[in-house]
């Protein structure tokens, strides 16, 4: 029986504008097996950073629920969702939403702060992940003394600060040329298979195909269509064959 992780039952998501009422989401199902990389792939304002956003407890539903692990996030105090944003979820953003005035180790081990490590604890393990995302030797530069690949590499490395069970990757090569971009992607595939670790990227970069077990397209608020890994590939064999 495949292990569910992440679970959305005919999520709605309306937002009124004065008289009117835009539905950002329209009755979306989906399930995610644990373990798994996913992509949401859509136009703007298809949904699919809302539904992201669902997904991280960033935002609650109109109606429907959203399960994480079984637990109905419409359930959870203010206090339970801010513990599960600390240890359960990792976030890698469009803009990296680095502190400039802190240094790369600083801005790694700031969410273990929360989590209540000693500083000792952070720093061993902060410097270790950025070794891990290849920045063994920028632990003490800042992001301004960084490249924008560099950037997100440190953002990642954030990202995996407390252990999350879930990686949230909004648009996370949008910024970035293209060669940093396959980088960056393949960087986050190699860390979603080394760490059993599940990623749900929201995207417009086609490069996410290749490393995507599934990718969910997203519509006027519902999901148009689901490829998985064998469709994906005979698409992109497509492509390159003309």
């Amino acid at each position: 029986m495949a292990d569910i992780v992440v679970r959305a039952e005919e999520v709605i998501k309306e937002y009124r504008m004065g008289s009117n009422v835009v539905k950002a989401l329209n009755g979306v199902n989906l399930e995610i097996v644990r373990g798994e990389y996913i992509s949401l792939m859509g136009p703007s304002g298809s949904g699919k950073s809302t539904l992201f956003n669902m997904i991280g407890a960033l935002d609650h539903p109109t109606g429907g629920s959203i399960y994480i692990d079984r637990q109905n996030m419409s359930q959870l105090s203010m206090s339970q969702i801010a513990w599960f944003r600390c240890h359960r979820v990792g976030y890698i953003f469009q803009n990296y939403n680095l502190l400039y005035v802190m240094t790369a180790l600083e801005n790694v081990t700031l969410p273990m702060i929360f989590a209540g490590l000693s500083v000792s604890e952070r720093n061993d393990k902060g410097a270790e992940l950025l070794k891990m995302v290849g920045l063994g030797d920028r632990t003490h530069h800042r992001p301004d003394e960084l490249s924008g690949g560099q950037c997100q590499r440190v953002a990642i490395a954030r990202a995996l600060a407390n252990d999350p069970t879930i990686i949230l990757a909004d648009e996370p090569t949008a910024n970035l040329d293209m060669t940093t971009g396959r980088e960056i992607i393949n960087l986050i595939k190699e860390l979603n298979v080394r760490q059993k670790v599940t990623v749900i990227s929201a995207t417009h970069d086609a490069k996410m195909l290749d490393v995507s077990d599934r990718v969910v397209n997203i519509r006027d608020g519902m999901i148009e269509r689901i490829r998985n890994r064998d469709e994906i590939e005979i698409e992109i064999g497509k492509v390159g064959g003309h």
